[in-house]
């Protein structure tokens, strides 16, 4: 099973997030259907199911294709999603009209959090799925 190796990477990064969100989702159906809550839950959930696993799985391919060039761990490697999907959640919430300055200020704490949770997450389960699928 050598070939398409970006196939491979792709398969293998989107696949921790899709199956977290499944999760996400499920919550999200016991709170809107249970609690019927004020807060438009939907448009935050546009956000992650969208881009959230094609993210993951192109940068997954990102990691692949700078494999032969710089030499940098997978965890560190996804350590570094934060910094682009924190940029554009605040684009998005802006788009779908929320405001996000009210959490500014936690930004730099979120971000630091988010980093030491994709460190373990693409360290070991990304890492795993990788080396199950050839490519690690």
């Amino acid at each position: 099973m050598k070939s398409h190796p970006y196939l491979r990477a792709y398969m293998a990064g989107v696949a921790v997030p899709t199956i977290f969100l499944l999760f996400v989702f499920a919550a999200f159906c016991v709170i809107r259907l249970g609690y019927n809550p004020d807060l438009p839950m939907e448009r935050i959930l546009v956000f992650p199911l969208a881009l959230v696993p094609a993210i993951w799985g192109g940068w997954n391919m990102v990691y692949l294709a700078l494999r032969g060039y710089r030499r940098l761990p997978l965890g560190m490697h996804g350590a570094l999603v934060p910094a682009i999907l924190v940029p554009l959640a605040l684009v998005a919430a802006r788009a779908f009209g929320f405001d996000p300055r009210s959490v500014t200020g936690a930004i730099p704490i979120i971000v630091v959090l988010l980093m030491i949770i994709y460190y373990l997450v693409w360290k070991y389960l990304v890492g795993f799925l990788n080396d199950m699928l050839g490519i690690g």
